[in-house]
């Protein structure tokens, strides 16, 4: 594949959290065309099989191939934490992950006591196992499957009392606990960061990978030399989502050069 600094940064999500991070490699490389899928019709990745898992990032990574991806981001915990290996091995393109921000957290806890927010499929990987025991032993880390939020998010339910229920029932245990740093580990909880705080007040400070993440990709297309310099009206971001894009279309609804398209793949 002859790649050129003007092909576009892919991104794929198990829906449309991953436009999280989308949002902040824009904000650090607004310059940089960006191709975005959204696998909402297979929302949650965390309640599949590793299996499945890694057929929709195989099926992912093909269909952002064919749209000249020059560098794909894997904009979604529980497909980095279950398939990046796989990808790097068997692709010829720089793969850029993300995963529960751990070790952050354990340098920044005061009193030893973290929690983790994040998928079954995430907690339950053998990477999220890795990157655990990464961290110094007396730093207790209570984790949590926040069971129904990608669902409610996905279907644009973010302030439903429904939702407000759910956060309660998945952060009273660590509250608890006494955490003092919150691991987002999905990059749909991004998005519920307000009602977060509303909850657990000021004084625990939420993590989240998103700013590492544009900082790794800006690297990484250095390094490469892939990074584009060029900001014309000719920039494009595509979202392709194969459910309707309603929730999709209102979370971009401030960005410029957006187009969404429905499609099935």
């Amino acid at each position: 594949m002859n790649t050129t600094t003007s092909d576009p940064i892919g991104f794929f999500d198990s829906g449309i959290g991953g436009t999280s991070i989308w949002q902040e490699v824009n904000k650090l490389l607004p310059e940089e065309n960006t191709i975005y899928l959204a696998d909402s019709k297979n929302a949650p990745y965390g309640e599949k099989s590793k299996e499945k898992i890694l057929e929709y990032c195989i099926k992912n990574t093909e269909f952002l191939l064919n749209k000249n991806a020059k560098i794909i981001v894997v904009a979604c915990n529980t497909a980095t934490t279950n398939a990046i290996n796989y990808l790097r091995e068997n692709y010829d393109i720089p793969f850029i992950g993300i995963e529960p921000a751990i070790k952050k957290a354990g340098l920044v806890t005061k009193n030893n006591t973290i929690g983790v927010l994040a998928t079954k499929g995430t907690i339950n990987s053998k990477l999220f196992e890795r990157t655990s025991n990464k961290i110094d032993n007396s730093i207790k880390i209570i984790e949590q499957i926040g069971y129904g939020l990608v669902e409610l998010i996905e279907n644009g339910e973010l302030d439903s009392i429904k939702m407000e229920k759910l956060i309660y029932n998945c952060l009273h245990p660590m509250l608890k606990e006494n955490i003092d740093a919150l691991v987002l580990g999905c990059t749909h909880y991004a998005y519920l960061v307000p009602q977060i705080k509303k909850l657990i007040g000021n004084n625990i400070q939420i993590i989240d990978s998103g700013l590492a993440v544009a900082k790794q990709t800006k690297r990484i297309l250095n390094t490469t030399g892939l990074i584009n310099s060029a900001i014309n009206e000719e920039n494009f971001h595509h979202f392709y989502i194969n459910k309707e894009g309603k929730t999709l279309t209102e979370i971009l609804k401030n960005y410029n050069r957006i187009k969404i398209i429905e499609k099935e793949f």
